[in-house]
Formats: structure tokens, C-alpha cells, sequence
């Protein structure tokens, strides 16, 4: 081996041995509250039951409604807000190669010149000289990681791409959720429609009784106007419904990634519109303190905690002496006679400290340790308010629910109740009035008892999403379409293909980095 590469394997060596000799800054820790491992609620535990199926993540099969599951999976495809959080994760990831990059050497340039000079000297031995001169040159610093800077901000980087992973988890739950929540609430006034038309028919049958019964001299104008009032009275919210529908419709075509207009999966056969389903209470495969930690949003603000927590870390070793190998290797040649080609190898350490920063330092660690306890609390308070969002949803389907069952009887009883006093009124037993209380009542009771199931599942399809149920699909994190536009605009390497699946936990993010980053 020529002393030159003896050297170079001498450096080499060096520089494995003592790159990453140390770690400073704080490691991650969990910042778990001792009540989120061990909180229950009453609410939740009447409201639910603890089952394998249907899978907390595909929540929305519950309701047994194929048009909604064929929604739900043309939404995982083209929603917007799904795609744009998909990229993000592909930004993270590259931004983590970038981070990688710190493990070798950071400073190189090449050089390669190449030199004609042309001399000619006056006098009586005038001579003329051609000479070709050749030089090229590698010059590298590679700063060792002695006090853990570049691997901080791997680990920085590392947890910001999972927190951008659960992220667009959390983009999966609330599009799941809210693309429920159009769904039903287009299907509820669908429902209130057809049972405001129902009783229209009704209401118009007796106008029109007494109308004929006024021109006959046989009922007072009172009767007539009356009659006449409800049955307006109950045309006018049908252009009100007919208007949430349109809305309805169109919020769901665009989280379709349709433009607004008809959505023909939304349409069915007369006696299909508007059903609601009948719903008891949630399955869930775990206990609320367990699903809540699990929660997207609160995964994400984890991983964005540890992210914040390398960064000290990498602020502090600013403190400290940075040493760096340097070296540069040259060739140099010339076609002058009697010359000889050169090669030079020269290579060294170098030690810089910034000792006069004028607090500049100390304070950058300041303001990450700052924005660390920022994330801290922040985190916190969201793991407080997931559990309120669950314990009202679980409350509110609770009482929905008790609801229902009063309503529905209550809604049979005005049913009967106009049959009497048709039948009443007929017979001469009873005025006009009593028939159009009946009907008031009736119209008002059937409303009511939908309006009623609309919240029960609105409810029920909170609680879910409050528990962070909905954040499973089968797309790719960036479509193949999307891919190849990308792959012809830039050299994305093997970047763009699908990433390993969030870890739960920083904790089980572990010899993530070259994986993620597609690098092995």
C-alpha cells in the first residue's frame, strides 16, 4: 500500500472512531399526564362495546351502507387535502436524506484546470516556448460529529417525517368523518322531504275539504284559512330542505374531487332515498385512554415534541469546539522537457470554537427549549380535549338514543291520533280543529324523530373520530399518477416509493432514519 493511501485510511479511520462520540441536548421524553393511561368515562362505556368488528380504523361499515363505503374509498383517492398530505410526507422525507447527509464529509470541491502558455524571447537566441500545464484537485473537510450535532438533526428529522405521516393520517380521519357526516345529513333531508310532502298530500286533502265545505255554507271561513295556513305553512320548508341537499351534495362531490354538481352514486330508487341507519352503540377493539394516545393528532404532536427535543440538542453543540479533518489531494503536470508530474496529498484536523458569541448561543438554546415546553403543553391540551370530544360525543349519543325511543312513540301516537280525529270529525263529534291539531302535531312529531336519528349518528360518527377511529386506507401515500409527474420533472430516486407505516410512538421509531429516508 503507497503511503498515500496509508494516510487516507489513517483519516478515514479517524473519523469513524471518533464521529458521534457524544450526544448533547436532552433525549426524548414521553410526556404522558398519569390520568390519560388510566382514563375511563361512564359516557363511553354505556355507549360502546368492546368487539373485533367492524375495525375501529373502517369505522364507517357499522352502518352496513355500500354507497357510503364507495364513497368513502373515491374519497381516499382523490380528496385534495389527502393528496396535498401525502406530499408532505414525500417534503419530510426528503428532508430527512437531507439531514443524512451530515454523516460524510460536508465540504468537497473538485477542481480541474488545464493551461497553454505561449512565450517567445526577443534578442539574438530568440526562442518560442509551448507549454501545456495540467492540474486537478480534491479538496474535503469533514466536520466530525463529536458532540451529536448531525445526529440530532437526523433524529429531528426523522421524527418530523413520522409526524408528517400521522398527520396525513389525521387528514384521513376527519375526511372520513366529515364525508360521513355530509352523507347522512344530505340523506336526513332527503327523509324530511319525502315526510314533508307526506303530510303536504294530508294537509291538502283537508283544504281542499274545507274549502268546499265553506263554498257549501257549511263551515265557517275560520276552518278554511286555518286549513289553508298549515298547508302553506308546511310547502315552505320544502324549498329549505331542497336547498340543504343541493348544499349537501355538492360538499360531497368535492370531497370526491368532483366539481360541484350531481353526484349519481347519491341517487337511488324513491323508496331508498333517505334512509337513516338504525344504530345502537360503538364497537371499539380497546379501551378510550389506549384509543386517545393513539389518536393521529396526538401521535403527530408526539413525534413533533421529539423533533423540537433534537433540536436543543443540535442548538447546544454550537457550544462546543467543532473539529474537522481537511485534507486535499492534487496532480499536477506540465509538458515543459525535464519536468515531472506531482501528486499531493496533504490532510490534517482543524479546531474552531466560536468563544466570543455575545450570548447568541446560549440563547438559540433558549428559544428551542422554549418552543420544546410550548409543544409540551400544547400537547397536553390536546390529549385533554380528545377526551372532551369523546365524553360529549358519547354523552350526546347517549341521550339521542333515549331520545329516540321517546319520539318514536310519540310519533305513533299523533299517527293515531289524526286517524280519531278524522274519524271524529266525520262522525260530527268534533270540529275542524281538533284534525288540524293532528295534523300540526304529527308533522311536527315525524320531523322531529328524524331529526333526532340525524344526531344519534352524527354523534356516534364524532365519537369515533374523537377517539382517532377512520385513519386507514389502501391508497398509496402518493398517487401513481402524481408519481410519475414528479419522477418526469425531477430525479426523485427511490424517495417516491411507499414509506414504512407511522410507528405509534418515538419510541418505535428506531433505525428509522435509512429506511425512511429510501435509503438502505
Amino acid at each position: 500500500m503507497s503511503p498515500q493511501a496509508r494516510v487516507l485510511r489513517s483519516w478515514m479511520l479517524t473519523a469513524t472512531m471518533l464521529g458521534g462520540c457524544a450526544r448533547v441536548g436532552p433525549d426524548f421524553q414521553p410526556q404522558h399526564e398519569a390520568w390519560s393511561g388510566q382514563w375511563s368515562s361512564e359516557a363511553i362505556g354505556r355507549a360502546s362495546e368492546q368487539r373485533a368488528q367492524p375495525d375501529l380504523r373502517q369505522w364507517w361499515q357499522v352502518f352496513g351502507d355500500p354507497v357510503l363505503e364507495r364513497l368513502i374509498a373515491e374519497s381516499n383517492a382523490n380528496d385534495a387535502g389527502v393528496r396535498i398530505a401525502g406530499l408532505r410526507v414525500m417534503e419530510a422525507r426528503a428532508q430527512l436524506g437531507m439531514a443524512l447527509a451530515g454523516r460524510y464529509p460536508q465540504m468537497q470541491q473538485a477542481s480541474a484546470d488545464a493551461m497553454y502558455v505561449h512565450s517567445r524571447q526577443s534578442g539574438p537566441t530568440a526562442q518560442t516556448s509551448r507549454v501545456w500545464e495540467y492540474s486537478a484537485g480534491v479538496d474535503i473537510g469533514w466536520e466530525l460529529d463529536f458532540w451529536g450535532r448531525f445526529a440530532r438533526a437526523i433524529e429531528s428529522a426523522d421524527a418530523a417525517y413520522f409526524a408528517a405521516q400521522a398527520n396525513r393520517e389525521d387528514v384521513l380521519v376527519l375526511l372520513h368523518a366529515q364525508l360521513a357526516q355530509t352523507y347522512y345529513a344530505l340523506r336526513t333531508a332527503e327523509a324530511r322531504v319525502r315526510i314533508a310532502r307526506e303530510n303536504a298530500r294530508l294537509q291538502k286533502r283537508s283544504y281542499e275539504i274545507t274549502e268546499r265545505l265553506f263554498k257549501a255554507g257549511e263551515s265557517d271561513e275560520l276552518d278554511l284559512q286555518q286549513a289553508k295556513t298549515q298547508y302553506f305553512g308546511t310547502l315552505s320548508s320544502i324549498p329549505e330542505l331542497e336547498r340543504q341537499i343541493a348544499l349537501s351534495r355538492n360538499a360531497v362531490a368535492i370531497l370526491l374531487g368532483r366539481p360541484p354538481g350531481p353526484v349519481p352514486e347519491l341517487l337511488g330508487a324513491p323508496e331508498k332515498e333517505g334512509v337513516l341507519p338504525r344504530i345502537d352503540r360503538a364497537i371499539l377493539q380497546d379501551v378510550p385512554a389506549n384509543l386517545l394516545l393513539r389518536r393521529p393528532d396526538i401521535r403527530a404532536a408526539e413525534f413533533q415534541i421529539a423533533a423540537q427535543s433534537a433540536q436543543i440538542g443540535v442548538a447546544k453543540a454550537d457550544l462546543y469546539p467543532s473539529l474537522t479533518l481537511v485534507g486535499s489531494i492534487g496532480w499536477s503536470a506540465s509538458s515543459l522537457p525535464g519536468t515531472q508530474n506531482g501528486l499531493l496529498l496533504v490532510g490534517g484536523p482543524s479546531l474552531r470554537w466560536n468563544i466570543f458569541d455575545y450570548g447568541r448561543i446560549h440563547n438559540n438554546v433558549r428559544v428551542q427549549d422554549a418552543r420544546l415546553q410550548q409543544l409540551i403543553i400544547a400537547y397536553q391540551n390536546d390529549v385533554r380535549v380528545a377526551a372532551r370530544q369523546a365524553d360529549d360525543a358519547a354523552s350526546g349519543l347517549i341521550k339521542a338514543l333515549e331520545r329516540e325511543e321517546i319520539l318514536r312513540e310519540a310519533a305513533h301516537s299523533a299517527e293515531r291520533s289524526l286517524t280519531l280525529a278524522n274519524a271524529l270529525f266525520r262522525e260530527g263529534y268534533s270540529d275542524f280543529q281538533r284534525v288540524l291539531d293532528a295534523q300540526r302535531a304529527l308533522f311536527a312529531q315525524q320531523d322531529a324523530y328524524l331529526v333526532n336519528r340525524s344526531n344519534a349518528v352524527s354523534y356516534l360518527i364524532d365519537l369515533y373520530k374523537a377517539l382517532g377511529g377512520g385513519w386507514y386506507t389502501e391508497q398509496p401515500t402518493v398517487d401513481a399518477a402524481t408519481r410519475e409527474q414528479m419522477r418526469q420533472r425531477t430525479d426523485w430516486g427511490d424517495l417516491l416509493t411507499e414509506p414504512p407505516r407511522t410507528p405509534t410512538s418515538p419510541f418505535n421509531a428506531t433505525a428509522m432514519p435509512a429506511r425512511a429516508s429510501g435509503h438502505e
